[in-house]
Parts: structure tokens; sequence; C-alpha cells
């Protein structure tokens, strides 16, 4: 079966470079439970699916992942998003708080991490999230951007 990896690196069965990630079944099945539990996790922590979703989409465009920017974005579009969601997602860098805080954590990790400090958690904490929602955003922010890097090498592999 087919996963959000897969479809995004244009991969379907029975094609060679499926057939290469199903030789280790496990990690394609933990991307996929990964993906499932910081996008639709049974205790959002206050951080609700709009929101995950929003970040996730942002990120894939931080990256050029076309391809998940478009998947992320139908199923935002689906959720009817509010206004302040959509700009998020869409790169808005004129927010309201914590949305404001959040694009700037996301931006900042995204593309410069070696420069993020223990002041950008401080910067969380004060725009109102707690230790939970922050770990539940961090894990967020980890999955997104290592789907868009495994993204990036299968489409890479594909093109040689």
């Amino acid at each position: 079966m087919s996963d959000a990896i897969d479809n995004a690196a244009g991969l379907s069965p029975g094609d060679e470079h499926y057939n290469l990630r199903r030789l280790r079944p496990e990690f394609v099945e933990g991307a996929e439970q990964c993906r499932l539990s910081v996008l639709q996790p049974a205790n959002d922590q206050g951080l609700e699916a709009g929101l995950r979703l929003a970040l996730a989409h942002r990120m894939a465009a931080l990256n050029q992942a076309w391809e998940l920017v478009a998947d992320y974005e139908a199923q935002l579009v689906a959720m009817a998003p509010t206004e302040p969601l959509m700009a998020l997602a869409k790169g808005s860098t004129v927010l309201e708080e914590p949305l404001a805080t959040l694009a700037r954590h996301v931006d900042l990790i995204t593309l410069t991490p070696g420069l993020a400090t223990a002041n950008d958690i401080t910067r969380l904490e004060q725009a109102g999230l707690n230790n939970p929602q922050i770990v539940a955003l961090s894990e967020l922010i980890a999955f997104v951007n290592f789907q868009t890097r495994v993204v990036a090498g299968l489409r890479l592999l594909r093109s040689a």
C-alpha cells in the first residue's frame, strides 16, 4: 500500500524505488504512523488539526516540496480553515499572536535550525504554549522536515 511519502515522490507499486523502500517495511510503516501521530493525534494537546496542517503546509513550501504542499493544502481546505490559518499556511508573516510566534519558530527551525537557542522556546512559552504543546510542535516540525527530505531524496533517485 502506498503512503504519503510514496505519493509525494511519485512512486507506485511495482516501481523500482517503491520496492526499494519496502526492503525496510518498518521504516515505511513507522513514517506513516509518525505522520498520523503528528497530524491527527489522539490528544492534540490543544494544537488542533487545522493548525497542524497549516504549519505542515508552510514547512513543505519553505522546503519547496510542492507535492507535499498540494497534499497539505487539499487536507487543510477540506477542513474549511479560518483566514488566519490560511495566511499562516501560505507563508504570511503578518499574523496575530500566537500564530506569529509559531510562524517565526517554524520558519527558523525549517530554514536555519543551527540558529535556534533556548530563547526561542521561551518565546513559545510567552506566546502561551505549554510544555506538551512545545513538544508536539517540535515533533511536527521534525516530521515534516524529515518527510520533505525523504521525498526529495527519492525524487533524486528516480531522476538518476
